[in-house]
């Protein structure tokens, strides 16, 4: 299996030849799922004893399940969070497996782990927070927030050893990520999601925490609030939470996981005054800071807290966790195994350079409010309110849910395009609407126009 023959030379040449293909083909496929029994008839049997061979192998992917998966930075493709990988990022990709580094401990990967470093040096200086801050990069948002949130109850137990055998208690609002609810239940910790209308302010942190009985609020160890909500890119009141956060001496945890790309956008910049004050953020690089997937990050204001934390001890990994290891990613977040998943950042930034990205990110910001200007002006369609960051969320007029429903499928099955519903909340009640999510640079205005044409 390990032989260099040449079987693996013809197949490393297809895959470069396909690798160089895919990221200069400036109009790919959408791609449409097929159901399982589909793909069971199509590709056959590929797990065999004797293998089917390489090319064989290969073509199934490139001609059966590569149709029927979805290209995330197909121009048109504005559904959930979309990626759009820099080319240099891709390419870099396969660079970083090839070069079979472990990522988790400074003494198997310095070179890897200290250009990483690089990287997130940069991220950490959008944030704001002081000098000393750091972090280390993770396989997504759910992995980061959980790291962040598992490090807060360390620092909350150990401040207060009484603590220990305590049940927690978070708080966020209802527009908070599911990975946030998900993760509490991971840690076995209670949850309160406020409502609101769309954005978390300190007055609704306040009335929170005054309707709380003493031993609830004893049992909070972290705020949650949000920098960009996936939803409708709202950002939340990150200056008021920070302050009462402050003085009650809570853990503020900032998901900045969609929305952290626009740090780095002068236009909007300005509403994420707050994010200073954090005690943690996340962000993913794999949305829109043009990384491939899966690179997610987390950032620490104290990181000497999180690595009481989240330090393994085991016989075997001793001589690499010695004072002389150097930074040691492993012991940042809960993750041991790990790969330099954040080398295509570097990479890519190193290239390009960060004002690059700064356009690149302007221009998703740019694409929803012209967006929103052709929502207006059309007859047939309307604001839900006003596009925060890059997303859009607007109604055709006289649908019902299953409109909608069916307007997406139509699209996606014909190629087109993929554009999703999402419900929207206001004056109590929710609502079934369309939803715009720009990352792609080179998503066109006729695209848009193009896309609003569909629902006439």
């Amino acid at each position: 299996m390990h032989n260099i023959d040449i079987e693996v030379v013809e197949m490393s040449l297809d895959v470069i030849k396909y690798a160089i293909g895919r990221v200069t083909n400036a109009d790919p496929k959408l791609g449409y799922p097929k159901s399982e029994a589909e793909l069971d008839e199509l590709a056959g049997e590929t797990i065999t004893a004797k293998g089917i061979g390489g090319e064989n192998a290969f073509k199934i992917f490139r001609d059966v399940l590569l149709e029927s998966s979805v290209s995330i930075d197909h121009p048109r493709h504005l559904a959930f969070v979309p990626a759009s990988p820099t080319r240099a990022g891709i390419m870099f990709d396969l660079v970083t497996a090839a070069s079979s580094i472990h990522g988790a401990y400074w003494m198997e990967g310095a070179g890897g782990i200290w250009a990483e470093n690089q990287a997130m040096k940069y991220l950490v200086s959008l944030t704001g927070l002081p000098k000393g801050a750091f972090g280390v990069f993770t396989s997504g948002g759910t992995t980061a927030n959980l790291s962040a949130i598992v490090a807060a109850r360390g620092a909350w137990r150990e401040r207060d050893p009484k603590h220990e055998r305590t049940r927690g208690l978070i708080i966020t609002s209802d527009g908070a990520h599911s990975s946030v609810k998900s993760m509490a239940n991971v840690i076995d910790a209670d949850i309160i999601c406020v409502e609101t209308d769309g954005r978390f302010t300190a007055a609704h942190l306040e009335a929170q925490l005054s309707a709380l009985t003493p031993e609830d609020r004893a049992r909070v160890f972290a705020i949650i609030a949000t920098g960009g909500t996936t939803n409708a890119g709202i950002i939340d009141d990150l200056d008021g939470v920070s302050k009462i956060a402050l003085r009650e001496g809570i853990w503020l945890h900032i998901d900045a996981a969609y929305g952290g790309g626009a740090l780095a956008a002068p236009s909007v910049r300005h509403l994420f005054r707050g994010i200073e004050n954090a005690d943690s953020v996340t962000i993913d690089p794999h949305k829109w800071f043009f990384s491939p997937y899966d690179c997610g990050a987390v950032i620490y204001r104290d990181p000497a807290l999180a690595k009481r934390v989240h330090t393994q001890g085991a016989a075997y990994l001793e001589i690499a966790t010695g004072e002389a290891s150097g930074f040691n990613p492993a012991d940042y977040q809960i993750q041991l195994t790990r790969r330099l998943r954040g080398l295509p950042l570097w990479f890519s930034l190193a290239m390009h350079g960060t004002d690059r990205y700064t356009e690149a990110i302007e221009r998703g910001i740019e694409l929803a409010r012209i967006a929103g200007r052709m929502i207006t002006s059309a007859p047939h369609v309307e604001l839900v309110r006003e596009p925060s960051l890059s997303c859009v969320l607007f109604r055709r007029k006289g649908w019902k849910p299953e409109d909608y429903s069916s307007w997406t499928h139509r699209n996606h099955k014909s190629g087109y395009a993929l554009v999703t519903p999402t419900k929207s909340r206001a004056n109590g009640r929710y609502e079934t609407v369309a939803r715009f999510c720009f990352i792609n640079p080179d998503t066109t205005e006729q695209d848009i126009r193009g896309i609003l044409a569909t629902m006439e």
